[in-house]
């Protein structure tokens, strides 16, 4: 249940260069040759991370591809990804992988590294790819445009994601890469964490906070071609009221400066024309609106914190404020945070959630100021049980009544996602809005997924052995044991289901299984700590937490790698 907070280190400065690109990939004298590279940086006082984009304007490539390039001082590239990087002396040569053998045309390869450097960090001059220096255009053909997702125009799109390559966060996909077979997943598309005010310029340090700020990450979106973005708004006063992990730096009374020194200068930086072909995809406050309801006087989890931000609107008004700032601009689209089925899926919470988004967003000047709504963010709630449904019946008990399911109406995300859709339309909100659904740590493969439904006639043991969701108990959200990637991000996977994507970025521990000092305003959360015995939001039950685990957002390369090996579908 509970999200993590991003990054580390930062990105002093960023710049792009365009060029054209010739392709070596002509069989005859009459084929087409000619493509374009975008080269972007992000460097600070001794490195910078590099990212190549390369769009092939001819005829169809084959067989492989290389791109080389020289450099004009004395950078020196020390880790890559995407491609096999090797320099000698002040040239570099990248190769492609094994599964990017080709390039269609009109089609975009892309691949990125960390290098140090001292002095001046001037970008390469020109490009080759498979020997053939660029000119911009195509020889010994036509020239073809390359091609790129429009930039919307007039309305918004019904579906942001769909037919748009989603941004791959360098500094995410470095981490994924340094561990071992983590190229097989760096490809995808993870969100961004705006955690804190200084997220938003990038900061400097050893903090597990990104050094990439919002502007660094927005110009290396367009340098890749990408079609959208997505940021986690995420700063609220008396942020994340029910738990300690992800508390942050605003005190419960700074909604002020939550409106005037956060979202005015993220809804400047998205407003700027230089991003007007990007689709900036918002995801509003994690852990917040449902609070309200299910965590305050007289429910089992209420805390004072949770009390006060209900009573003085701090989460109503500052999500209100941030929806119609970000909402107003002609090129993003706002998620709503709406928890995960293991929370608000009884009738008592789900209903009244519901109201309070619509309250809130109405709130905000306009209903239109949402594109839709996600679901099991930060969390581990599975996608679909395929041996069981909330209707199934065990010896003619139902297997609402077992202890895992705890009368609950719903028994995976995707059931409960597309109810609660169905729930918003029918209190007013547009019958176009869409849901997201967070599958980054939702798969629970390995041997201990189950292959078949248990064929026990007793309604708890039928469900223990039968459910795909390993947790000891659904209300647990910190680093869970045995938890695996779940589905890739990819768009319109099911009806009502804008996409599944990868809001939490795998390997971005939720809190540390003991007080660690920080000065991120990262508290230590008793269900991080694996010997920790439980409270009433689990049922009292283990909390089923990784060992060894730091603090909120830094990497966790054991809870990553035990990913990759329990991801489902399984990874190749």
């Amino acid at each position: 249940m509970r999200p993590v907070l991003s990054r580390g280190l930062t990105a002093a400065a960023a710049f792009a260069l365009v060029s054209g690109l010739g392709v070596a990939a002509a069989t005859s004298a009459s084929a087409a040759a000619g493509c374009q590279v975008s080269y972007s940086v992000n460097q600070w006082n001794t490195g910078f991370t590099g990212t190549v984009n390369v769009t092939n304007l001819g005829d169809p490539i084959s067989g492989g591809w290389n791109v080389a390039w020289t450099f004009a001082g004395n950078q020196r590239v020390t880790q890559g990804w995407s491609a096999t990087i090797s320099q000698s002396g002040t040239r570099v040569t990248a190769t492609n992988p094994s599964w990017s053998t080709t390039i269609g045309t009109g089609a975009s390869v892309n691949f990125g590294f960390n290098a140090d450097y001292s002095g001046t960090n001037t970008a390469p001059a020109s490009f080759a790819l498979n020997g053939v220096t660029c000119t911009g255009s195509t020889t010994g053909g036509p020239s073809t445009p390359p091609t790129s997702n429009p930039p919307p125009a007039g309305n918004k799109a019904d579906n942001p994601y769909a037919g748009a390559r989603g941004y791959v966060n360098p500094e995410w996909k470095a981490k994924a890469e340094g561990e071992p077979g983590g190229t097989r997943v760096s490809n995808n598309p993870t969100a961004v964490w705006m955690d804190r005010i200084a997220a938003i310029a990038g900061s400097t340090g050893s903090s597990s906070n990104g050094s990439m700020g919002m502007r660094a990450h927005l110009d290396a979106a367009l340098a890749q071609g990408a079609g959208y973005i997505q940021f986690v708004i995420y700063n609220l006063p008396g942020r994340d009221c029910a738990a300690l992990a992800s508390n942050g730096e605003l005190g419960p009374a700074d909604l002020p400066r939550y409106k005037s020194e956060y979202i005015d200068p993220i809804a400047a930086i998205q407003a700027d024309a230089k991003y007007a072909s990007l689709r900036i995809i918002n995801i509003i406050e994690i852990d917040s609106l449902p609070n309200l309801v299910t965590n305050t006087s007289g429910q089992a989890g209420a805390t004072s914190q949770c009390d006060t931000m209900k009573a003085n609107g701090g989460y109503v008004n500052g999500i209100a404020y941030a929806l119609q700032k970000l909402g107003a601009l002609p090129n993003t689209y706002n998620y709503m945070d709406a928890a995960h089925h293991g929370w608000i899926g009884w009738d008592s919470n789900f209903n009244p959630v519901a109201d309070l988004m619509k309250s809130t967003v109405q709130a905000s000047g306009s209903l239109n100021n949402v594109a839709g709504f996600i679901t099991n963010t930060a969390n581990y709630s599975a996608l679909t049980e395929p041996y069981f449904t909330v209707g199934t019946t065990v010896g003619g008990t139902s297997v609402r009544q077992s202890k895992w399911v705890d009368w609950n109406q719903y028994v995976d995300e995707l059931s409960f996602a597309q109810a609660f859709r169905s729930r918003l339309v029918s209190i007013g909100f547009p019958s176009n809005i869409g849901m997201l659904i967070d599958t980054s740590r939702n798969g629970w493969g390995g041997s201990a997924r189950p292959a078949r439904a248990s064929t026990s006639t007793t309604v708890d043991t039928f469900v223990n052995e039968s459910r795909i969701d390993r947790r000891i108990h659904a209300g647990n959200w910190c680093n869970q044991s045995g938890a695996g990637l779940g589905e890739r991000p990819r768009s319109a996977p099911a009806s009502g289901i804008d996409a599944y994507v990868w809001v939490k970025p795998p390997g971005e521990s939720d809190g540390s299984s003991s007080l660690i000092p920080n000065n991120e305003g990262k508290g230590f959360d008793q269900m991080c700590d694996p010997n920790y015995t439980g409270n009433a939001r689990n049922g009292n039950s283990r909390t089923g937490a990784l060992p060894n685990a730091p603090i909120s957002g830094a990497w966790f390369s054991a809870q990553f790698r035990e990913l990759m090996a329990n991801a489902y579908p399984p990874l190749t």
